[in-house]
């Protein structure tokens, strides 16, 4: 079992661990007994089979969903052994722990913020991938800590990348023409995180833009513009801890909706409202 949850954390693949902890009665299996269980429904051993266990993989599954473990407690009563068709009169204790792979984090553009955000999120788990189109910007000797270094033009680069659903993506390049294009290029992807720098002016006119060549409203409403934690950041450095602050709640599950500098538009609306007071107009070159 263990070695089957090595392998899903080696390829990327969330899943959650469901021990057995504690047993007492006639039960199907005994304290110990491990299932591995896939975001899809796929699974690796068992804790016993039946209804218990069906309920026990759907369970799972939200675990793996929200990042948070949980202990369940059956009671193998005579209503249960009836509903279905085990006989034990037991109960059971089931724990159950989503284990989840360091989360990949595609920096878009590798700047002031872009370094500065590198360097802490790698220091916090992430795996840090960053996209630029300049090798003098984007080189091992500036991000000695990142898995990749992607040197392309970034539009391009974007439009064949096929980003996992559970990537966080960072937009945080030089120009409003690559932001643009990058925020083109995923808005409509399905991912755990996006983001983009930039003051409020500047994201109301990219997401205009992108509106006008018929972006759905809801793809932009997931972006999270201006980036960041409302807490005051001004430099890079600190626009960065930001970043990443915001980065972690979504990881764990937080909602940050009353911190965030989250971009709102009313539905059917061309007003933009936004929260927070931070001003990105900062300098990523």
């Amino acid at each position: 079992m263990l070695p089957a949850a090595a392998s899903a954390l080696e390829r990327g693949e969330p899943a959650a661990l469901m021990t057995i902890v504690r047993a007492s009665g006639s039960t199907p299996q005994r304290t110990g007994a491990k299932m591995l269980v896939y975001a899809d429904g796929r699974t690796v051993g068992t804790i016993g089979g039946g209804c218990y266990e069906n309920d026990a993989l759907g369970k799972a599954r939200e675990a793996i969903a929200t990042g948070r473990p949980v202990l369940v407690r059956y009671d193998l009563n005579d209503d249960f052994a009836q509903e279905s068709g085990l006989i034990c009169g037991g109960q059971m204790e089931v724990y159950i722990d989503p284990i989840a792979p360091a989360p990949r984090l595609y920096i878009i553009g590798a700047g002031h913020v872009g370094f500065h955000l590198a360097r802490v999120a790698a220091d916090s788990g992430f795996r840090v991938h960053v996209v630029d189109d300049r090798e003098k910007f984007a080189n091992t000797e500036r991000f000695p800590s990142a898995d990749a270094i992607i040197v392309e033009d970034i539009a391009d680069w974007l439009h064949r990348a096929e980003l996992p659903a559970n990537a966080y993506v960072v937009v945080v390049t030089r120009g409003h023409t690559h932001d643009f294009d990058a925020l083109r290029a995923l808005a409509a992807r399905d991912l755990r995180y996006l983001g983009l720098i930039g003051s409020r002016a500047k994201v109301a006119r990219v997401f205009d833009a992108l509106a006008a060549e018929g972006m759905p409203a809801e793809c932009l409403s997931r972006v999270h513009a201006p980036i960041g934690l409302d807490i005051g950041a001004i430099t890079p450095a600190e626009i960065a801890v930001s970043i990443l602050a915001e980065l972690i709640a979504v990881r764990h599950g937080k909602d940050v909706s009353a911190v965030s500098l989250k971009w709102h538009r009313a539905p059917g609306s061309r007003v933009h409202r936004f929260t927070g007071s931070q001003v990105q107009d900062a300098e990523n070159r």
